[in-house]
C-alpha cells in the first residue's frame, strides 16, 4: 500500500497598525478600496519602507518555534503577473527568510510528535478578488497588509497530524499576540503538499499542491478526500498529475485549478528599493525576553501546579482572555479548580451566548473576592451563581451585591441543629423509612432544610448534621 507525506504552508496575517512597506492603515470592513495606498499600488516614484513593528512580531514567532534568527534583514521580489498584484510582483523573502529550522511539538492521540519547520518569511498580502460569472472586483484593501509565511518539512502522514499542527501553531500565534489567526475570516490560512509514495520507499511521489483552506474541517476533509484520489489513481495505474487543487465545500472534492510546469513558476531577484538592514542582537534577545507565557508552558503549570485535569487546561487555553484572566485570578485566590470550574462552566457559557469578552462582565479582584467566598464556604454553589447573575447585571463587586440581596450562608451548628430537629420530629413516618433503608431520604431532609432557610443554609453542614441527628434518632 502507500504511505502519504505532507508539508504545510500556513499564510498568516499579522495585526500591526499600517501595512508590510507603507503607512496605510490596517483595518477590517472597511468600503471596498478605501484602504488602498499609492505604495501598495506601485504608483511611479513611491518606494517602499519596512514595517518595524511587522518584523517584531515575525520574530516573537521566530523564538517561540526555536528558529534561527537572521540578523541581516533583506527582501525579494517574486515576480508574476495576476490581478490581485499591481506592482506585477510581490515583496517576499525567497533566499533570506528572517528565521530557520525552527520546530513545534504536537500530541496525536497520546503520542508526542517532533515537527521540523523549515522557515518563516515575511511578505506583503495580495489585493482580494470576487469572481462573478460575467466578472471580477478587486479589492486593493487588503494588498500590503503585512504577512508571515511558515513552512514545514514534509513530514505528515494523515489529516490529523495535520489539525494537530495546524491548532498548536495557531495558539502561538495568539498567545505571542502576533494575530488574531481566525481561519474563517483569513487572517490564517494554509497550503497543503500531498504526494503518496509505497510504504518502504525513500522518494516522493508526484506532489499535489491544495490552496488556500481556511477552516480546521475544510483541511481535514481535503487531506481525505485527496488521499483516496491519488490511492484510487496509483492502484488503477493511472498517474497523479503535478496540480494545483482546490476543496469545493458544496462538492466535498479537491478541484484541479491549473496544472504545475516542471520549472518554477516565479522568477526572483533582490528587491532593489529595500536595502538590507543589520537588526542589532540586543534587540532580537529583548523581544525573546518579553514573550508572554505560551500556550505549552500554561498548560503544563495547569496540570502540574494547579492540578487541573488536562479537558480543563485545554478548555482555559482555547480561549486567551479566559486563560489571561484566570492567571490572573489565582495570583488572588489559592481555590484552583473552583475558579476554573466557574470560568469554564457558567462564565464562559454566559460569554458565547452574548459574543462577549471576559474583562467586559468582571474585574479581576471582584471575581476573585467571590471565589475565595466560595471556597472558604462562606457562599454555597447555588448562592455564587447567584452572586454572579447579579455581579454582570448590576456591575458591583460581591459584597455589595451580597449584602443588598441578603445573601449569605447560615454556618451557625446550633441555628441547623434546631431547624433539622424540628424537621425529623414533623416528618416521623419518614425518619422512620429511613432506618428501614430508604436512604435517598436524606436528600429530601437536605432540601426542606435549603427551603426553609431559603438556600442560605450550608449544605456540606446541613448534610453531617442530618446524619449524626438520624444516627441518634436510630438508637
Amino acid at each position: 500500500m502507500f504511505e502519504t507525506i505532507i508539508g504545510i504552508e500556513v499564510h498568516c496575517e499579522l495585526k500591526t497598525q499600517s501595512k508590510m512597506f507603507s503607512s496605510a492603515p490596517v483595518s477590517f470592513g472597511q468600503p471596498p478600496n478605501s484602504q488602498a495606498h499609492v505604495i501598495d499600488l506601485a504608483m511611479p516614484g513611491t518606494l517602499p519602507s519596512v514595517n518595524k513593528k511587522a518584523v517584531e512580531m515575525a520574530i516573537r514567532v521566530c523564538h517561540a518555534l526555536h528558529m534561527d534568527i537572521d540578523s541581516l534583514l533583506r527582501f525579494d521580489r517574486k515576480n508574476y503577473y495576476y490581478p490581485d498584484l499591481p506592482k506585477g510582483f510581490q515583496i517576499t523573502q525567497q533566499y533570506h527568510p528572517i528565521g530557520k529550522n525552527g520546530y513545534l511539538d504536537i500530541e496525536v492521540n497520546g503520542q508526542k510528535i517532533h515537527i521540523n519547520i523549515e522557515q518563516l518569511h515575511l511578505e506583503e498580502d495580495t489585493a482580494k478578488l470576487t469572481h462573478d460569472d460575467d466578472y471580477t472586483l478587486i479589492d486593493y484593501n487588503r494588498a500590503g497588509i503585512p504577512l508571515i509565511e511558515i513552512v514545514t518539512q514534509p513530514q505528515f502522514h494523515n489529516s490529523q497530524e495535520v489539525c494537530a499542527y495546524l491548532e498548536a501553531l495557531r495558539m502561538i500565534l495568539i498567545y505571542t499576540d502576533v494575530s488574531d489567526a481566525i481561519m474563517a475570516q483569513g487572517s490564517m490560512r494554509c497550503d497543503i503538499n500531498i504526494s503518496l509514495r509505497h510504504e518502504g520507499s525513500q522518494g516522493y511521489g508526484e506532489k499535489v499542491e491544495i490552496k488556500n483552506l481556511n477552516s480546521l474541517a475544510n483541511v481535514q476533509k481535503a487531506i481525505d478526500f485527496e488521499i483516496q484520489r491519488q490511492t484510487e489513481l496509483l492502484l488503477n495505474h493511472y498517474p497523479v498529475p503535478r496540480q494545483t487543487r482546490r476543496f469545493d465545500e458544496k462538492t466535498q472534492k479537491t478541484i484541479a485549478m491549473r496544472d504545475k510546469e516542471l520549472l518554477a513558476d516565479y522568477r526572483y531577484y533582490p528587491e532593489p528599493n529595500i536595502l538590507p538592514v543589520r537588526l542589532p542582537w540586543q534587540w532580537i534577545e529583548s523581544i525573546k525576553d518579553h514573550l508572554p507565557v505560551l500556550p505549552a508552558q500554561r498548560h503544563d503549570k495547569y496540570i502540574h501546579e494547579y492540578k487541573l485535569s488536562v479537558k480543563e487546561a485545554d478548555t482555559l487555553l482555547l480561549n486567551k482572555d479566559l486563560s489571561d484572566f484566570y492567571d490572573q485570578v489565582v495570583e488572588q485566590c489559592i481555590y484552583y479548580d473552583k475558579v476554573c470550574h466557574w470560568l469554564i462552566g457558567d462564565v464562559l457559557s454566559y460569554l458565547h451566548k452574548n459574543h462577549l469578552h471576559i474583562h467586559d462582565i468582571f474585574e479581576v479582584q471582584d471575581f476573585a473576592k467571590l471565589m475565595n467566598m466560595t471556597g472558604q464556604g462562606i457562599v454555597s454553589s447555588k448562592q455564587t451563581k447567584q452572586v454572579l447573575s447579579l455581579m454582570i447585571l448590576e456591575k458591583k463587586d460581591p459584597l455589595t451585591i451580597m449584602q443588598k440581596h441578603h445573601i449569605q450562608q447560615m454556618n451557625d451548628e446550633n441555628v441547623l441543629i434546631e431547624l433539622i430537629e424540628e424537621l425529623l420530629y414533623n416528618h416521623f413516618q419518614l425518619v422512620q423509612d429511613y432506618h428501614q433503608g430508604k436512604t435517598n431520604l436524606l436528600g429530601y431532609f437536605v432540601g426542606q432544610v435549603m427551603k426553609k432557610t431559603q438556600g442560605q443554609a450550608n449544605p456540606q453542614k446541613t448534610n453531617q448534621l442530618l446524619k449524626q441527628l438520624l444516627e441518634k434518632r436510630k438508637t
